[in-house]
């Protein structure tokens, strides 16, 4: 994941969700312990119409300046953004309806692809074409106990079921960047909070 000051790192925190997690989520907060994160029992993410975002490092993960120029540009493609909602503002949640289209005058640029399950990670990364864009560096660790560890929380956390095991084959073939490794570390202590 990069995060120099000319990009900025969006991820995809949640995608579609099948009843039974929607129902996991809503006793959140009510027969269950913990903060309520969703108010309805039938949600757009449950028919793959909704997604929920979070925002990388160096920012706060639900940063609300970043969230406010996603919604804005959102708004632009007439996407639905949390935010706008009265009553259960929801400022990481976007959708739309079965029938949106791309706004005209709007094209993507680079590749977005949206996973078919919450499991699947994918980033956008928007560029600042003012600014100089500089190449991340591949992580090298100089201590070999730290590779070590690395490696070894990287694979309980495949063993379990919270990441692919892509990611340590890329860490051990030498091609994991360490914007990205950070990245991998607040996704796996995100999804093992929940």
């Amino acid at each position: 994941m990069l995060s120099n000051q000319n990009l900025r790192a969006i991820w995809y925190t949640e995608t579609y969700r099948s009843q039974e997690r929607q129902n996991y989520l809503y006793s959140q907060g009510r027969t269950r312990p913990g903060h309520v994160v969703t108010w309805t029992l039938k949600s757009n993410h449950s028919s793959r119409l909704a997604w929920d975002i979070a925002v990388g490092p160096p920012k706060t993960l639900y940063d609300v300046a970043t969230l406010n120029k996603v919604g804005t540009i959102a708004r632009k493609l007439g996407i639905t953004w949390g935010r706008d909602w009265i009553g259960s503002i929801d400022r990481p949640h976007f959708e739309v309806r079965s029938t949106w289209k791309m706004a005209t005058g709007y094209k993507l640029e680079g590749q977005v692809i949206v996973p078919s399950s919450s499991k699947t990670t994918v980033q956008l990364l928007v560029e600042d074409k003012k600014e100089d864009n500089k190449v991340t560096q591949v992580w090298n660790p100089a201590s070999p106990t730290m590779r070590t560890e690395t490696e070894n929380y990287i694979a309980q956390a495949i063993k379990e079921g919270i990441i692919q095991d892509s990611h340590l084959k890329d860490l051990k073939n030498g091609v994991m960047t360490t914007d990205r490794l950070l990245g991998l570390y607040i996704t796996i202590q995100q999804r093992r909070a929940n």
